[in-house]
């Protein structure tokens, strides 16, 4: 795996090492030792699958507060999606940033979102599929979330023929300084 920094501090895009052959390749996708080298969470409670019907399909911008921070390991497994976290940590040297890139099932790419960070993504085909472990349990009553196109941040989202929005994630308050 290579991890390579992101804008946001404690983020990473992590990509796979294929080895292949003429059958096909082999590729870690996790290595607790590695990641813990990187000073990463390394310790997965829960996975979970998006899959997301429709193209423009807009999922989050979702976090959960302490004592239920989580870590997540994002993979698009099937289609493309265009993948957001924003930082929420007042005393990151990156608080209130973004930052965005495209996963597909073919670019061999994740990205680790730290605690602390708000996270969201666009479904970019039809029939896009997620698989992210998570570090902590998921607990309703400390979930939060900001809205997608909360004007303190000014994510610029790639544009799409529709906008498929929950009303949860469309009735998220704007970011409170």
């Amino acid at each position: 795996m290579r991890f390579t920094p992101t804008p946001l501090h404690g983020a990473y895009i992590i990509e796979l090492e294929r080895r292949g052959d003429e059958r096909g390749f082999f590729a870690r996708a996790f290595c607790a030792k590695e990641f813990a080298d990187m000073g990463l969470t390394a310790v997965w409670l829960q996975a979970n699958v998006g899959f997301s019907q429709h193209a423009g399909t807009l999922r989050g911008l979702h976090y959960q507060v302490a004592p239920y921070e989580e870590a997540k390991l994002v993979r698009c497994t099937k289609g493309a999606i265009f993948d957001v976290m924003v930082d929420l940590r007042p005393d990151s040297r990156s608080y209130r940033q973004w930052f965005g890139t495209e996963l597909t099932e073919t670019n061999d790419k994740m990205v680790y979102v730290p605690e602390g960070c708000a996270h969201g993504y666009l479904a970019l085909t039809d029939h896009a599929e997620v698989f992210y472990p998570v570090s902590q349990f998921y607990a309703p009553e400390y979930e939060r979330g900001v809205r997608w196109n909360d004007p303190a941040f000014g994510i610029q989202w790639p544009e799409t023929a529709q906008r498929i929005i929950s009303p949860k994630d469309q009735s998220w308050p704007d970011y409170v300084l």
